[in-house]
């Protein structure tokens, strides 16, 4: 009996989506409308494991535009006159209540105010503040979903990473892109229902780990697909010297045998999934060079995203390949992109972060609303956490750096059902939350939301305990949806 379940948790196909509903014709014409692929003629075998929302989704697809080492607020969006004016004065303590530091900087004796070397102005309906760094992102503000008061409880890079990557500080969690795979499957039957684009700039880098884009202990078909920026996009993924398709088509025909024989005396699920990441690995042997290709992208999209789209691994090419894999069916694109960790010089380096992905942000949104996509597509831009109103070190009119601030950050949002705005609200200092707070698990819950998921509902039993994205936290902040 445990078997038999264990086989139909993993192995949905049409017959059991048919017998299990219950609802007749009807039950058959909803289903056919939510995963179109589920009634075509095609064998159980290729059939796309694909889950269902729990109620209608405003968004059918995430890009998550990730900014590794927490770009800064204060220099960015979250304009601060006061710093401004007290530039150079020691943070009074009635701000920072002594709320933890880091290492880096809970030895300094003074905490000198460091206002911005940029200047700021209103854009848009909502009158946005946006940083000159932004000259491309201004244009396109009235599309944004501008969050100023995001705050998470980890302060130092790794921890916080880990947290919104996977709603945990500590590793071997599910990772968003992973419970999205879990949850809904993929649109597309030959890629893979969540991927991973990595790009470095300029400035001062943290690095990215494998286990950010982990699937847990969830089944390993939900793990995402890191593609590189070399020759081959997907490693191990083209034919063996020697080997052509004819051939391999045997071997996993001879292999699947073997595999199925296995599962039938050890009921082993991870046995069946390994299957099904064999087949997938053959059906994007033609899919992944096709949706890769940039050279029949028309020169008004070239001219769009820069001409560093056409440079593999930059950030703005990941942005366009994003578009492309979005276009043709993945859930969850995963953009990092490295070098926002600015402890001292920061407006040299922030400078050269924004010349890296300004533009292709901003064409990235144009780029989907005039495909019809952007409505159907979240958008998320944002780092780990913020950065602190006072100085890092020595402090001089130009130059500053700043250290990591969990309290208050911004990110943004675009597409999907998110409503254009600005929401939350810091103090004058840029130091504390003063309204509408949004904790990362409550990012999270509203990110699914939006994807049509309950995140109370969204949970996988594993050795004894119901884990969720969100943990046992988090909460929809309606506001922000349209």
């Amino acid at each position: 009996m445990e078997k038999e379940l264990l086989e139909h948790g993993l192995n949905m196909n049409r017959r059991r989506f048919l017998t299990g509903l219950g609802m007749g014709i009807g039950g058959a014409a909803l289903g056919s409308l939510l995963v179109p692929d589920l009634l075509n003629p095609q064998s159980v075998e290729d059939a796309i494991v694909a889950g269902l929302p729990h109620f209608a989704p405003k968004a059918k697809r995430i890009i998550y535009l990730f900014q590794n080492g927490a770009p800064s607020q204060l220099d960015l969006f979250d304009y601060k006159p006061k710093l401004q004016q007290m530039h150079g004065l020691d943070l009074p303590e009635s701000i920072r209540k002594g709320q933890r530091l880091t290492g880096m900087t809970s030895g300094q004796a003074k905490f000198p105010l460091a206002g911005t070397a940029f200047k700021f102005n209103q854009y848009g309906e909502h009158r946005a503040w946006m940083s000159e760094l932004l000259p491309h992102t201004s244009r396109i503000v009235d599309d944004l979903c501008i969050v100023k008061s995001l705050y998470t409880e980890a302060i130092n890079h790794d921890p916080a990473l880990t947290f919104f990557q996977t709603g945990a500080q500590v590793g071997n969690r599910p990772s968003m892109g992973a419970w999205l795979s879990y949850g809904l499957g993929s649109e597309n039957k030959n890629l893979p229902a969540f991927c991973v684009l990595l790009s470095k700039g300029k400035g001062n880098g943290q690095g990215v780990y494998s286990k950010l884009w982990t699937n847990g202990f969830l089944d390993s078909i939900h793990q995402g697909v890191q593609f590189s920026s070399g020759e081959d996009p997907v490693l191990y993924l083209n034919d063996p010297d020697g080997m052509d398709k004819t051939e391999r088509r045997k071997m996993l025909d001879h292999l699947s045998t073997l595999n199925n024989e296995a599962y039938d005396q050890v009921g082993d699920p991870e046995i069946k999934a390994k299957v099904q990441q064999y087949e997938m690995a053959y059906r994007m042997q033609t899919a992944v060079p096709e949706v890769t290709d940039l050279s029949k992208e028309p020169e008004s999209i070239i001219k769009l995203y820069g001409g560093d789209c056409l440079v593999p691994g930059t950030y703005a090419a990941n942005c366009l390949l994003a578009r492309k894999l979005s276009e043709s069916g993945v859930r969850f694109v995963q953009v990092y992109h490295q070098g926002w960790d600015s402890h001292g010089n920061l407006p040299k380096e922030l400078a050269g972060q924004c010349l890296d992905t300004d533009q292709a942000s901003a064409a990235l949104i144009t780029d989907l609303k005039q495909r019809g996509m952007l409505d159907e597509t979240l958008v998320i831009w944002g780092g780990e956490f913020g950065r602190t109103n006072y100085c890092q070190g020595k402090l001089s009119k130009d130059n500053y750096g700043r250290d990591h601030h969990p309290r208050c950050f911004t990110m943004w949002m675009a597409g999907g059902g998110v409503k254009p705005g600005v929401y939350g609200e810091t103090d004058e200092f840029g130091y504390n939350i003063v309204s509408n707070p949004v904790h990362v698990h409550d990012f999270h819950a509203t990110a699914l939301n939006l994807m049509g998921l309950d995140h109370e509902r969204l949970v996988y039993k594993h050795l004894g305990r119901r884990y969720r994205l969100t943990d046992v936290a988090g909460k929809v902040i309606n506001d922000l949806i349209a």
